[in-house]
């Protein structure tokens, strides 16, 4: 149950993915004065080290922010943006740390903004709890799980606020417990924004997934998915993911348009690289 530590993962093409679409998210609620709460339901660690650890067991930040990394003056606003919140940790210029999605959030929220915090795994949940350690106020941290939390947060207090789910899915109960929670975000809380990612790997939950979350989508929906490679033949292995927003900004699909196929272009390892970019304006 608590095998999964997200550390292997840090910087990957799944992480670009997701965290480009988060910054993007969290720039347009920034528009407006009124405060809003983040909650994120599976929040990791906050923070990782590159160059020790976990990190670089596997070493997945080359296929993700690696290649990015040096190219700032071509990249599209929002691969800009995102780039821009990595740099904000290695202002020396060599990339060392990796924000996890409560870092990025930490960063970019106001004082009077909220980021609500979940994480299980018992190490994690430390973790994270000892990276918060000297922030005063602005951040819930609870050792629990994400999607029973939901229902003592939604709606949140300024009634305005992001949602993230993105579990491990280790366990394959994980895709019943998404779709689950986002049928009761949406009960709780009908004007949120709500963003889950998952991963592209060979198996029938994760192919079936993006169709269930689709049946729930009502009148304001994206679906965006970036693949990297063709699966491969021992079927083992990430090959891609998808991020799929309720109530998302109106001009989300239009930031999104020309970073998807740079990403391709970018991060692409062989013939099966490719995106997709759908949705439905409320």
């Amino acid at each position: 149950m608590f095998s999964y530590r997200h550390g292997f993962h840090a910087g990957n093409h799944a992480d670009v993915l997701k965290h480009m679409v988060l910054v993007q998210l969290l720039k347009y609620m920034l528009q407006k004065d009124k405060p809003f709460w983040v909650v994120d339901t599976h929040a990791g660690g906050g923070l990782y080290d590159l160059t020790q650890g976990y990190a670089t067991k596997k070493a997945e930040f080359e296929t993700g922010i690696a290649p990015l990394w040096g190219r700032s003056d071509d990249a599209p606003l929002p691969v800009a943006d995102y780039l821009a919140q990595v740099r904000t940790l290695n202002p020396e210029g060599a990339l060392r740390w990796y924000p996890g999605s409560p870092q990025i959030a930490a960063q970019m929220l106001r004082a009077q903004d909220h980021l609500r915090l979940y994480e299980l795994h018992p190490t994690e949940s430390r973790l994270l709890q000892q990276h918060f350690a000297e922030v005063k106020r602005g951040v819930s941290i609870e050792a629990a799980d994400g999607f029973a939390g939901l229902r003592a947060v939604l709606p949140p207090p300024p009634r305005r606020g992001l949602v993230l789910m993105d579990p491990p899915y280790e366990d394959k109960n994980d895709y019943r417990k998404v779709v689950a929670a986002v049928r009761e975000a949406q009960q709780r809380f009908p004007s949120g924004t709500v963003a889950v990612w998952y991963p592209q790997v060979v198996r029938p939950e994760s192919r079936e997934l993006p169709r269930q979350l689709q049946r729930l989508a009502g009148e304001s929906w994206l679906h965006a998915t970036l693949s990297v490679r063709r699966p491969a033949a021992d079927g083992l292995g990430l090959h891609g993911s998808g991020m799929f927003v309720y109530n998302p900004p109106y001009t989300l699909a239009a930031a999104l348009r020309p970073a998807m196929p740079w990403l391709v272009q970018a991060l692409g390892q062989d013939e099966g690289a490719a995106f997709t970019l759908d949705g439905r304006a409320g």
